[in-house]
């Protein structure tokens, strides 16, 4: 990914192909390689993949929250000159896209949720407290997942390195708060972009019930299941996420442009 990395102004971010923008949207412990899959696939078929470095740990305290990503997700956009785009979040991130899209509909052409928080948030924070227990942090790496293995040694360092992080902590329980606090139920049936629901039948971050309640409150949304998957669908079943996106995308007209 490094030689498509930019930074730009406030900016830091990855981006490649021409045509259709997807703005892809990370979560709390996710990197921009965890969108590796996606990114290769969709550039190489007439869509530009942008995928902003979150301020998750960067931002104040005071503006350590989902409104305020949100707003950095807005002030992102249209600084790269975009008219609307599509968004696609992962967990924290769909949450975020969520919340953008209630916030600037205009700016939004269609939007993808997986393992989005915003409706079920008791996953978030209870996974935290246990400050310096490797196995703990361990367990809590490999259960975001399916198979167990997707979580090398390197994520679970990451992860563990982030928790012993007394700043980073405190911003971590800090976006748990705020996440519970934007809860979306309301505001869901209102929002009636085009939106896609890929969802792993094994998460047990956000079970598949959230998969379900999102269906059902968001009112131009359409729900796809991908089996043997946890949390991070992208991550461990990257060509049927991609297939299924690409599907959806063709489907609701958003389509690539000509290459």
């Amino acid at each position: 990914m490094d030689k498509n990395y930019k930074k730009e102004g406030r900016y830091s971010y990855y981006e490649a192909g021409e045509g259709n923008p997807i703005v892809i949207l990370h979560g709390l412990m996710g990197g921009l390689s965890n969108f590796d899959g996606v990114a290769r696939y969709f550039s190489d078929r007439g869509y530009k993949i942008v995928i902003p470095d979150l301020p998750i740990y960067t931002q104040s305290l005071l503006k350590t929250n989902v409104k305020s990503f949100a707003k950095y997700v807005k002030d992102f956009i249209t600084f790269k000159g975009f008219d609307r785009v599509i968004l696609l979040g992962n967990s924290l991130g769909g949450h975020i896209a969520l919340y953008h899209t209630k916030m600037y509909p205009e700016k939004v052409a269609g939007l993808v949720i997986t393992g989005s928080s915003g409706l079920y948030e008791s996953a978030m924070g209870d996974s935290y407290p246990k400050r310096g227990d490797y196995e703990y942090i361990k367990k809590k790496a490999e259960d975001v997942f399916y198979d167990p293995k997707i979580a090398t040694p390197e994520l679970i360092d990451e992860v563990y390195a982030t928790v012993n992080d007394r700043i980073k902590l405190i911003k971590t329980l800090t976006i748990a708060k705020s996440a519970i606090r934007h809860n979306m139920a309301k505001d869901l049936p209102k929002m009636h972009v085009q939106t896609c629901i890929i969802w792993g039948k094994n998460d047990k971050v956000t079970p598949p019930e959230v998969a379900t309640e999102f269906n059902k409150l968001l009112p131009n949304s359409t729900l796809y299941w991908i089996d043997k998957c946890g949390h991070a669908a992208m991550m461990e079943h990257p060509d049927e996420f991609n297939t299924l996106l690409e599907d959806w995308l063709k489907k609701t007209n958003l389509k690539a442009s000509s290459v």
